[in-house]
């Protein structure tokens, strides 16, 4: 099967593109390297000892898309593609619109046209706003409290419409929680542009001296601490999650939204102590007010992967650190080097 993945160049993409192409299939990327770096993938290829088709494209350009999918012959479509930042979404939300839901609208009119319509789809557990209660389960109310998380929820709703229209769609909305780690080889991994936004990258750079301590947004969060907790992520096994999410779709057409998550919750300190460990350095941290918009607690019910993917997480936090530590020593200024 010949898979496009939009945003492969990415960080969740070039994981994914690795399990794709070691279950079997075919990839071709499309990226438009806004957020990502082409070195992911050609050391991708340098692993795997493949090439890989690759197309700088960007989504909301209907012509290119058109012209991709006259080339090639698509059996379905994971997409990627999009912003992701919160705090920028908050200041830019016409681009996080319009790069994240006219370039999905304008993907999922190109697909229908090719009669290509198996569509994985990369959401967030943001879309679940301030949960009532903890572990998130799928049915939960969906309510965004950001841009960024809107533009997701947004595109979810857009999903549920086409299928409504055309059952023979099938669709998947993957939910994750948060992502960290890198691939076990240290060869590809997170390379945050600039300052990082995300806690893990944040962590790695303050070890190794890059950065010269970690900010914690809050520490009178009602959980063990006092910091945030939040259900940490492999990456590597979200990318098994969607070889999964592809096969359950092979079976027959449907629309599913499953929570990628461990269902395990790790504080700040959490993270910060299992960092220590896995790098041998001390992390330097100070307390500082909390974000606005934050919660105290989010981790997934992850049960339902389980029944309908038979997936479920592997890795635990150590390995995590393990492998970020790995991928920041083996490349201490990411890709630019």
């Amino acid at each position: 099967m010949k898979i496009l993945v939009t945003g492969g160049a990415g960080y969740i993409g070039s994981h994914t593109c690795i399990e794709l192409i070691e279950g079997g299939y075919e990839v071709v990327v499309i990226d438009n390297l806004c957020n990502s770096s082409l070195e992911s993938l050609k050391r991708v290829e340098n692993l795997l000892n493949i090439n890989i088709p690759f197309h700088k494209v960007d989504v909301r350009n209907k012509s290119a898309l058109t012209w991709l999918f006259e080339k090639y012959t698509f059996d379905g479509v994971i997409h990627f593609a999009g912003l992701k930042s919160v705090s920028e979404s908050v200041e830019n939300p016409i681009n996080y619109y319009d790069n994240n839901v006219i370039g999905s609208f304008l993907l999922l009119e190109v697909m229908r046209n090719f009669n290509c319509k198996t569509f994985i789809f990369s959401s967030s557990a943001t879309i679940y706003g301030k949960p009532h209660t903890v572990p998130i389960k799928e049915n939960f109310p969906l309510s965004a409290t950001n841009p960024y998380g809107r533009s997701k929820l947004m595109i979810e709703d857009f999903l549920q419409d086409v299928f409504l229209a055309d059952e023979s769609w099938r669709i998947m909305t993957l939910r994750y929680f948060n992502p960290v780690g890198s691939h076990k080889s240290g060869v590809i991994g997170e390379d945050p542009n600039g300052t990082p936004n995300n806690l893990m990258p944040y962590i790695s750079q303050v070890a190794i001296g890059k950065l010269e301590k970690l900010s914690i947004f809050g520490g009178d969060y009602n959980t063990k601490d006092g910091t945030g907790v939040r259900d940490y992520i492999h990456v590597v096994d979200i990318a098994k999650g969607h070889v999964k999410a592809l096969k359950a779709l092979e079976n027959h057409p449907q629309i599913l939204k499953i929570n990628l998550g461990t269902g395990n919750g790790y504080s700040v300190l959490d993270l910060v102590n299992a960092f220590e460990r896995a790098s041998g350095e001390k992390i330097l941290y100070q307390i500082v007010d909390r974000r606005p918009g934050d919660i105290d607690i989010c981790y997934a019910d992850p049960s339902y992967a389980e029944e309908q993917l038979e997936w479920k997480a592997i890795f635990g936090l150590d390995e995590m650190c393990e492998d970020t530590w790995r991928w920041q020593l083996q490349n201490p200024d990411g890709y630019q080097h």
